[in-house]
């Protein structure tokens, strides 16, 4: 919203949220959110304002968000995760959209969704309760989304940095980093010019999505898990401790980057090649560690489960460079992180594990990553995984658990 408004290329502007305190809170403030933008060098506060904001489950509301829809250019999904798309029944966001999607007019959705296939995902769920003719000139596109930022509830954390709240009167306040390279699918519409301009398209998405899963989200979340046994509170802890910021820097540029360049070395794009993915990691890691962004470790911990499922970002890197003869030791490291962050917080996983981690072993491993990846077909490569996984456990114990 804050990119739409800024670019001057719509008339009209609307949000719609289904938390009804927050919709009370935002219209009595005269529709205006108060942002706070973390730079390098502090905190950059803007605000967005003249924009409508209704909610899909408030019947009054039904007749705004009808004419919305049909009227708009471009919409954007912004929801936890696809698993909503179905979300509140006739008011979901699958049968807004298949009800009062315009025929008659060329429109785009961009989902923000982390997920490499939402807007497919999407669209077979539109197109199954509605005619296709309806949606001839409807395009949903995918989007790689790496900017980071999130709401701020800790009133220690609002007062140090002086965030402006949300709201006046409220307890929260919005936090993002200045970064707003946001890549999305090619528009296939004809004639149709998008309006958020620093939006850039790509013939292909697929090379990006897996940076942002096997470069930018395993680092990530890998730095998190480790950042959470030496008992930080903020990412930012991390840029004090060179060891492990280190740890960050090999995993971007000898496993990640290794198996990306290799898998895409004939991509015709900067980001897929030695120095442009060596400035991708280098530039990740001081966002990941920005101390005015003051992101919280436990936030890039949280969803352990499925951060080491099988098909998801550490193991899915471990895969993809076994395939082409890559060995990544620090994100089969990161999983028995994300294997301790599960015991430390005593995460239901529903099957008993180690009371504390002096009692982690490498049997141990292999049953509890077992239970967490006994629905997920095997490819071939499970038991090269926990091979690799458990041969790691000794430096990780000497650098972590000691």
């Amino acid at each position: 919203m804050y990119e739409a408004i800024k670019s001057g290329n719509f008339e009209r502007y609307i949000i719609l949220e289904v938390n009804n305190k927050l919709v009370d809170a935002i219209q009595d403030a005269g529709c205006t959110i108060r942002i706070n933008t973390a730079t390098e060098n502090g905190i950059i506060k803007s605000q967005i304002s003249d924009f409508e904001i209704y909610n899909p489950q408030n019947s009054a509301d039904q007749k705004n968000i009808k004419s919305a829809i049909s009227e708009a250019d471009e919409i954007a999904t912004a929801i936890p995760s696809i698993a909503y798309y179905d979300h509140g029944g006739e008011n979901s966001i699958t049968h807004l959209l298949a009800r009062n999607i315009n025929p008659s007019k060329p429109q785009i959705i961009y989902t923000a969704e982390n997920n490499n296939y939402a807007a497919e995902i999407l669209w077979d769920k539109i197109i199954s309760c509605t005619k296709e003719k309806k949606i001839k000139q409807f395009q949903i596109l995918n989007t790689v989304i790496g900017k980071m930022g999130g709401v701020i509830q800790d009133p220690a954390t609002i007062n140090d940095l002086g965030l402006d709240l949300q709201v006046p009167g409220g307890q929260s306040a919005i936090l993002v980093e200045e970064f707003n390279h946001i890549i999305v699918s090619k528009v296939r519409l004809k004639g149709f010019k998008k309006g958020i301009t620093v939006f850039q398209e790509k013939d292909d998405l697929l090379p990006f999505e897996e940076a942002k899963l096997f470069g930018h989200n395993a680092v990530h979340a890998m730095l998190g898990f480790l950042a959470h046994l030496k008992g930080y509170h903020y990412m930012s802890d991390i840029r004090n401790d060179p060891s492990l910021y280190h740890y960050g820097e090999i995993a971007f540029r000898n496993e990640c980057g290794a198996l990306l360049l290799k898998k895409y070395n004939d991509f015709n794009d900067p980001l897929f090649t030695e120095e442009g993915f060596e400035f991708y990691g280098s530039d990740l890691l001081k966002r990941m560690t920005n101390p005015y962004l003051r992101d919280e470790v436990k936030r890039i911990c949280r969803d352990p489960i499925r951060k080491i499922g099988y098909n998801d970002r550490f193991l899915g890197t471990i895969r993809e460079a076994f395939k082409r003869n890559i060995v990544t030791k620090k994100i089969a490291q990161a999983v028995i992180g994300g294997l301790c962050y599960i015991i430390n917080k005593k995460i239901n996983i529903g099957i008993d594990y180690p009371a504390n981690l002096s009692a982690l072993s490498t049997e141990n491993i292999k049953t509890i990553l077992g239970e967490v990846w006994k629905n997920e077909e095997d490819d071939g490569y499970k038991s090269d995984c926990l091979e690799l996984i458990c041969s790691e456990f000794n430096e990780f114990s000497t650098n972590f658990l000691k």
